[in-house]
């Protein structure tokens, strides 16, 4: 999800001098703290192709600046508005454009990633609200399997046993690089999924802190909560992988040995980020919470073992998304440290998924994490793991010492975590029909969907558009490549928007039109993810501005900063594992549309917005949309007849 803030980086220091304790406590970002992830393993399969990936090109600046015309005639709210921002790119593409780009390309020049540092930070790391519902994203998963017992601890022992299991994989560099057809993708940000988590950045940026190379103490463990309470569970003894078994007898163990609510610590990490900075460092300031904040940082990853019992898709999604409430107190945001990248929930009745911290890594990554892992515990043949006769020593509890200020940080966060979840809406609607059908058309599924969304969104604002229609395009056939802006909203399909509601225009004619309106947006589609965009060239572009200088007034034209004000969130990701996922939206009056196209059944839709945004009438017009598009398919193919 996406920040405006950005702040110059401080000087640099030296990880090399930094014992565990002074890590937790920095009160100074690190400007190399992405060298503390250790490098990937070269010439293993997973890691193979890393140094052969090209690198992240910098765009024509020609061609940004006709893709950025294209994009904003369809927002305009009448000619004039767009001649006077066509008059400005103009200007700015004959002038100061030119100097900028020669600056961004002597920066990539001497980069691995010319984006890197400033997409960390714009993108993430100085977005001060909280993570919760602004920024973090979940995935719900698909029921326990039948031949495994079917108790919460044993299906978070499962969960514990496949994500170590698949850790292992990736320090050893043995599993398959994700790819497409045109080859191996970037696996970069694997290297911080495990044993490492983001820190609250006392002036304004955050970083991330790892603990994979082992530098500062031993790793393997995980840290599991329950009712608010954090334990430290050593997964690895003796250099053996606990079994299934194993795993569970230890977390019943933290169940039967947690009788009460703790004093609920995890809820300071969904606060404002500055906030969050000012409490860490008064709960670090007591040696003992320091050492549970490190046990916390280094871990693999967390289970939260969350007291509710989710029914239903719009249930399971909310007690994923943000956790439960009851009797107005966060209960769910209380029972995790939303900090950590893989945070896996478990629920009381065995429902369960995974909560995922998006600045270092998007969620594609965690997708191949959650597929590896319920394929590995779907198939009844797969090893987990035999116990030894030896005893295992039981979890240890880290409980906290509370001052009277951290005390009154966490009601005060309660309160703002309450207001954040009772402010948010969210609905969810399958279609009756999918890709199957679809495909029998000869479109593409996601651009058949993207334009159920554009015409849904066109019947509930008409032409009082307040935005653009932002869909993520991985970028990870390039070197360290994230994500590219898809401009959905275009010329094409504003055309045969209007044209499904104008009773003169005959259904050939409408079909023409979406045709064309799907054919352009295959080719955007395909122009961001070989980074032929116009977000992040303009980022570029606008960052190698040397201070004093006055900004473009391309910059600021209401028209192109309307384009990139996100009024719909888009993206789609699939595994045959998740019922429910999605995130939040990412401007005030916009929505999260979180969508799924790989079932040949049905298309999956989740819609988040603010309870103040119409997203009941929304949803409503997702499934019209979704209705009438089919119905113009098959009419038309009746016709043929």
């Amino acid at each position: 999800m996406l920040s405006r803030l950005y702040r110059r980086p401080p000087l640099a220091f030296n990880w090399s001098s930094c014992s565990p304790r002074s890590m937790a406590v920095l009160s100074t970002r690190p400007q190399n703290w992405k060298a503390a992830a250790p490098e990937p393993p070269s010439g293993t399969i997973t890691f193979a192709a890393q140094k052969n990936l090209p690198r992240l090109p910098v765009p024509h600046l020609d061609a940004t600046i006709e893709r950025l015309k294209e994009s904003i005639r369809p927002l305009a709210l009448n000619q004039h508005e767009y001649a006077a921002a066509e008059e400005k790119i103009h200007a700015f593409a004959q002038g100061k454009g030119k100097e900028l780009q020669e600056r961004l390309l002597n920066h990539a020049q001497g980069s691995e990633h010319w984006l890197e540092n400033w997409w960390d930070d714009m993108g993430y790391l100085a977005y001060r609200d909280s993570v919760v519902v602004n920024v973090s994203y979940y995935y719900g998963f698909d029921p326990h399997p039948s031949h495994l017992k079917q108790t919460p601890a044993a299906r978070a022992a499962a969960l514990a046993r496949g994500a170590m299991i698949f850790r292992q994989q990736v320090q050893g560099g043995s599993i398959k690089p994700d790819a497409t057809k045109e080859g191996p993708l970037c696996m970069d940000t694997f290297r911080w999924m495990f044993d490492c988590c983001r820190v609250p950045g006392p002036q304004g940026l955050d970083w991330s802190i790892s603990y994979a190379d082992g530098t500062h103490g031993s790793i393997g463990h995980i840290i599991v909560i329950r009712k608010n309470r954090f334990w430290k569970l050593d997964t690895i003894v003796d250099g053996r992988l606990l079994s299934v078994d194993e795993l569970e007898r230890q977390i019943q163990h933290i169940y039967d040995n947690t009788a009460h609510e703790y004093p609920g610590i995890g809820i300071l990490t969904a606060s404002n980020r500055d906030i969050w900075a000012k409490d860490y460092a008064e709960l670090v300031s007591n040696p003992q919470n320091e050492s549970i904040t490190t046990a916390i940082h280094s871990s693999a990853f967390i289970i939260s073992l969350d007291g509710d019992q989710p029914s239903g898709p719009v249930d399971f999604s909310r007690s994923l998304w943000h956790g439960a409430l009851q009797n107005g107190i966060p209960v769910g945001l209380r029972n995790r440290w939303v900090d950590k990248p893989v945070q896996f929930i478990v629920f009381d009745n065995a429902e369960a998924g995974i909560m995922g911290e998006h600045s270092v890594m998007d969620g594609t990554p965690t997708v191949r994490l959650c597929d590896d892992v319920l394929d590995y515990l779907h198939n009844p043949s797969s090893d987990l793991g035999t116990p030894s006769t030896s005893s295992l020593a039981p979890p240890i509890p880290l409980d906290w010492v509370i001052s009277p200020a951290t005390e009154k940080a966490v009601s005060e966060a309660d309160v703002a975590a309450r207001e954040l979840i009772e402010s948010q809406v969210l609905s969810y609607h399958l279609t009756k029909y999918g890709k199957a059908a679809i495909k029998q058309f000869g479109v593409s599924p996601d651009s058949w969907t993207q334009m159920i969304v554009q015409l849904a969104y066109r019947r509930l604002v008409g032409d009082r558009r307040s935005g653009g229609t932002y869909e993520a395009a991985t970028t990870r056939k390039f070197y360290k490549g994230r994500t590219e802006a898809i401009r959905v909203v275009t010329s094409q399909s504003d055309a045969w928007e209007k044209s499904m509601d104008d009773a003169a225009v005959d259904i050939q004619e409408k079909k023409k039109l979406f045709d064309e309106a799907t054919k352009k947006h295959i080719q955007l589609a395909k122009g961001a993810g070989n980074a032929e965009g116009v977000d992040r060239h303009l980022t570029g572009l606008k960052k190698v501005l040397r201070d004093g200088e006055p900004l473009p007034s391309v910059f600021t034209d209401p028209l192109v900063a309307r384009s990139s004000n996100w009024v719909l969130s888009t993206s789609a990701i699939f595994s045959k594992h998740f019922p429910v996922y999605g995130w939040g939206e990412v401007v005030p009056d916009g929505f999260g549309v979180a969508y799924m196209t790989g079932y040949d059944d049905r298309l999956q839709f989740t819609l988040t917005s603010r309870k103040e945004s119409p997203n009941a009438e929304f949803l409503k017009e997702i499934a019209r949309a979704a209705d009438d598009i089919y119905e113009l398919h098959t009419s038309l193919r009746k016709a043929r007849l």
